[in-house]
């Protein structure tokens, strides 16, 4: 038979009675699902007992309760389901039977994974500058600014009549040119699966209808990367980038190749320091012949002077 403390509250399952105290007047308190009282003065000790963090937890904690953060990465933000193979969710191996029936349900879901044709060709795409990115070593988040780009560009048709491969580099490369990186075109079509006249048309389109803000590649963005294939000291380094900065102030780097200019200023850096290694070994680091690295290192001779 209920009891008159039960009907003063009115009948919850969810109020719990717990072994703590008011600190206000030491009485009784309990908790429900919204807030934590005293059930003597009334004091509302805690409230929005909701968690509001993040759901997952750490690796060395229990088992994760939800999937990765949404992603540009994936044509669907990452909220897709990918059904295993040979082992469940505890690790155990599964029977032959379930392993055939994972597969007719692979095979269904990969029959209804795009609702569109369109939604093929971003999950293509995105996928291409994932493979791209990851083979030039890039961040996660120069990644996403690729991912991201190339969806620009679906959204305005700019695909029609070009390659998703093409479109794929030269969001990579549109990537790296907006964040200043020092890469350059060739670097970013080695890895693509099209040749490079149809990235640089791809390219330039972006540039042209998206409006990027693609920063100049300055030649001293060049000069950590030549000097590591060189093997280079440190000294040498810091003085061949004092050279390029020097350059870039007194305005002579416009309209120039910034990694042949780059191997100039390394080269002479190297000459000054008593080492005098082959041009064409600077140059093929560089990409460029001998001839551009000889013209530029006489530009940064005559700003020393």
């Amino acid at each position: 038979m209920p009891t008159s403390d039960s009907y003063a509250r009115g009948f919850d399952e969810d109020v719990q009675t717990t072994g703590n105290q008011c600190p206000e007047c030491g009485g009784r308190v309990t908790t429900n699902v919204v807030e934590t009282v005293c059930e003597d003065c009334g004091l509302v000790i805690d409230e929005q007992r909701i968690d509001h963090g993040p759901e997952w937890r750490s690796c060395t904690d229990e088992k994760q309760r939800t999937g990765g953060p949404l992603t540009v990465a994936r044509h669907d933000r990452g909220l897709s389901t990918e059904i295993g193979k040979h082992t469940d969710a505890s690790g155990n191996t599964l029977s032959g039977r379930k392993r055939r029936q994972l597969g007719r349900l692979r095979r269904e879901q990969s029959r209804g994974r795009f609702q569109s044709k369109a939604e093929r060709n971003l999950a293509h795409g995105l996928g291409e500058v994932r493979r791209i990115s990851s083979a030039l070593g890039l961040s996660e988040t120069l990644r996403d600014q690729a991912c991201q780009l190339f969806r620009s560009a679906q959204n305005e048709a700019l695909l029609q009549g070009r390659s998703i491969e093409g479109i794929a580099a030269a969001s990579v490369y549109g990537a790296c040119r907006c964040t200043g990186r020092s890469q350059t075109l060739d670097d970013v079509t080695v890895p693509a699966r099209v040749e490079q006249s149809r990235v640089k048309n791809a390219y330039q389109t972006l540039n042209a209808e998206l409006g990027l803000p693609a920063k100049p590649v300055r030649p001293s963005a060049f000069v950590p990367r030549l000097a590591s294939e060189l093997a280079c000291p440190d000294d040498v380094r810091r003085q061949a980038r004092t050279l390029a900065e020097r350059a870039e102030t007194a305005g002579v780097t416009a309209g120039v190749h910034p990694a042949g200019f780059a191997a100039a200023c390394l080269y002479e850096a190297l000459r000054e320091r008593g080492r005098h290694p082959l041009k064409t070994r600077v140059a093929e680091a560089a990409d460029v012949c001998v001839s551009t690295v000889r013209t530029h290192q006489q530009t940064v001779r005559e700003l020393e002077l």
